[in-house]
Order: C-alpha cells, then sequence, then structure tokens
C-alpha cells in the first residue's frame, strides 16, 4: 500500500515550525532567516531599514521578487502567507500611503508579531486565513505575492485558484518558491518534517507552472534564485532531485479552467 502524507501531522509540524520563527529567530533551523538571506537573494538594504525589525528577524524567504511585481503607488497587495510581515511592509514602501497591503497567514504567533508591528503603519493589515482559502472579495487586489511558502500546501492548484479569483483582470502574481527539477521520491513526499523545511512540498517544476497556468494565469517570467538549504537532507534532496528556488511573475489572462 503505497505511503501518504499526513496532513494533520503536516499542519502540526508547520505550525510549530513557524511559531519558532516567530518567536525565537536566532535559534537554530533547517534554513536561514533573516537580513542576511534576505540581502543575498536581493532586497535592498535601504529599504529594508524601512522594515521593522523584528519582521526583518524573522524573515524566512527562498527569494527576492519585487523588481518582478513592478508595484505602483495606491495598488492593493496580499501576501500569501505573511508571517511575521516582511514582504508587507516591504511591499508597503512601494504602494505607498495610498495603497494598502493585506498579509494573510494561519500561525497565531506569526499573526501577532505582525500585527503588532503594524501598528505604525497605517496600510498595512494581517488577516487570520489559508492561503488556498483566502478571507478576500473576488476581483479586489492588484497583485498576490508570497514567499517560501506555496510549497507548504498539499492543494497548490487551489492556492493558484484562488490567487486568480482575488486578482482584479491583468493581476499579477508574483512570487518566490521551492521547486524540483525531478518529481521527488515517495518517501520524501511523505515526510511532514521535509514539508515542514520546505523541501518535502517542493513540486516538480513543470508541474508547478502548469497548476498556474491551468488557474488563468500566463507565466511571464521566471529565474533560478541565488538561495542555499543548509541542512543536510535539504542538500542531499537539493543535490539529487534539482531542488532550487525560483521567482516568477506570472498574469491573470482568463478564469480559472477544469
Amino acid at each position: 500500500m503505497a505511503a501518504t502524507l499526513d496532513l494533520i501531522d503536516l499542519e502540526t509540524k508547520v505550525k510549530a515550525m513557524y511559531r519558532q520563527v516567530a518567536q525565537e529567530p536566532h535559534g537554530s533551523f533547517h534554513f536561514e532567516l533573516g537580513k542576511s538571506v534576505a540581502i543575498r537573494v536581493g532586497y535592498d538594504v535601504d529599504r529594508l531599514a524601512a522594515v521593522p525589525t523584528g519582521a526583518v528577524e524573522s524573515f524566512a524567504g527562498v527569494g527576492y521578487f519585487f523588481d518582478l511585481a513592478a508595484l505602483q503607488a495606491g495598488e492593493t497587495v496580499v501576501d500569501l502567507g505573511s508571517g511575521s510581515g516582511m514582504d508587507a511592509f516591504y511591499a508597503a514602501g512601494f504602494v505607498g500611503p495610498a495603497g494598502h497591503v493585506i498579509g494573510v497567514d494561519f500561525s497565531q504567533e506569526q499573526l501577532a508579531k505582525a500585527r503588532g508591528l503594524a501598528v505604525a503603519a497605517g496600510q498595512v493589515d494581517f488577516l487570520e486565513g489559508r492561503i488556498e482559502d483566502l478571507p478576500l472579495d473576488d476581483s479586489s487586489v492588484d497583485c498576490v505575492i508570497s514567499n517560501g511558502v506555496i510549497n507548504l500546501c498539499p492543494d497548490k492548484g487551489a492556492v493558484f485558484a484562488e490567487a486568480a479569483r482575488v486578482l482584479r483582470p491583468g493581476g499579477r502574481l508574483a512570487i518566490a518558491d521551492v521547486i524540483s527539477e525531478q518529481q521527488l521520491k515517495e518517501s520524501i513526499v511523505c515526510d511532514a518534517d521535509l514539508w515542514a523545511s520546505c523541501i518535502g512540498g517542493a513540486a516538480q517544476q513543470d508541474a508547478y507552472l502548469d497548476a498556474i497556468e491551468s488557474a488563468g494565469f500566463t507565466v511571464n517570467e521566471q529565474r533560478v534564485n541565488p538561495y542555499e538549504f543548509i541542512s543536510d537532507r535539504a542538500r542531499s534532496a537539493s543535490a539529487r532531485y534539482g531542488v532550487k528556488s525560483i521567482s516568477l511573475l506570472a498574469t491573470k489572462t482568463s478564469n480559472h479552467r477544469s
């Protein structure tokens, strides 16, 4: 009988992992955190200086995409899996006081930290929710962003369908995520610990891009990020299966097609 991923176990471990990211950002993790990795993947030092330090120290992203997103003043942006808020606050610097940035996350600890940091940022809000079932209206945002989070969701097609639903016609999807060149073996895919470490949920690249296009997007640009895995298991999977971080831009061009 084929092994299956225990979804309850996965959610428990993901929440535990990111609870620690929020509360103990200087602890030991399977992945890098904070300002140093943000700068290496492409974030601007001067813009980071305007982001609350507490958000930067808990940054667990895997790439940079703001050049692809090309955010404009006055736009509305939603960040899927916003964590402690670094990308949401960074986006606020582009959309300005006339814009609106909404972070969505299901971790109580991450939300509490982000909301505390957002007190002085009037155009940034953080909502509790799941990225595959967003608490937002149809056609209500200009750009959807996400950093290192979609790989943690077993139903990636639902995530991209929700992104398409909330985007206005012509809206952009600008994300960084972990994918694999080859399909991961079953023992990795069914390992909740490797999912929580952003490895086990890495979809095969062609399947990942197809899920985006099937949701009604056209992929405009993609690139590999200078992101490095630090645990032995993650490095091994990266070497064997081509697990890597990519950033991409896609544009909403049609309604979801089955």
